[in-house]
């Protein structure tokens, strides 16, 4: 089997989102790993228009170049790791747009959350959990979130995600469920 390839998903895109920090915190802790690959997907990258197909792309393909270059990124994945703000309660717009916009590059693989907000975007992540089923992915239970005082002074540009020493342990057992994950699920892809 080759080595599994997980997406880190940067679900913020406005000007003053701090979700590139967050990814770039992640991937440094990630690239210890050997037994997985990881790529930075920057939503930035695929600006689709909100989605109007005719329906469903599961059921009808998209026709939208930008959707059809983002549903070719997501098959060369076998999990994702999504980093994502909380956003009124929920997750940012434009990435539930591009959830919208994909559905075989999800199905059947394995999905974890970096969140952060007031509320350590724990609302965001329980509302992308049941995105995710929808999807037929396996979201995972654990995950990592930077909350309260300790996200406003990141937002404010008085500390970094790494001034946090409680974050790595967290993000480090987060990665080790979704490899046992990857691998279980890429193995019964293949077979």
């Amino acid at each position: 089997m080759s080595t599994p390839r997980i997406g880190i998903i940067i679900s913020s895109t406005r000007d003053a989102r701090i979700g590139k920090q967050a990814a770039d915190y992640l991937i440094e802790i990630a690239s210890k790993r050997e037994d997985l690959s990881f790529e930075v997907i920057d939503l930035r990258d695929y600006p689709m228009p909100f989605f109007n197909e005719l329906g469903a792309v599961s059921l009808i393909p998209t026709k939208d170049p930008i959707g059809l270059k983002w549903q070719k990124k997501l098959t060369e994945f076998d999990g994702f790791v999504f980093v994502t703000a909380e956003y009124n309660g929920s997750i940012p717009g434009v990435l539930k747009n591009a959830l919208d916009y994909a559905y075989e590059g999800w199905v059947r693989k394995p999905a974890t959350y970096f969140a952060y907000g007031s509320l350590g975007g724990a609302r965001a992540v329980e509302q992308l959990r049941l995105i995710c089923l929808e999807l037929h992915m396996a979201p995972l239970q654990r995950t990592a979130h930077l909350q309260g005082v300790d996200f406003f002074s990141v937002m404010e540009g008085k500390k970094q995600f790494k001034d946090f020493p409680y974050l790595e342990p967290l993000v480090e057992d987060m990665l080790e469920h979704l490899a046992w994950w990857t691998k279980a699920l890429k193995q019964a892809r293949e077979a």
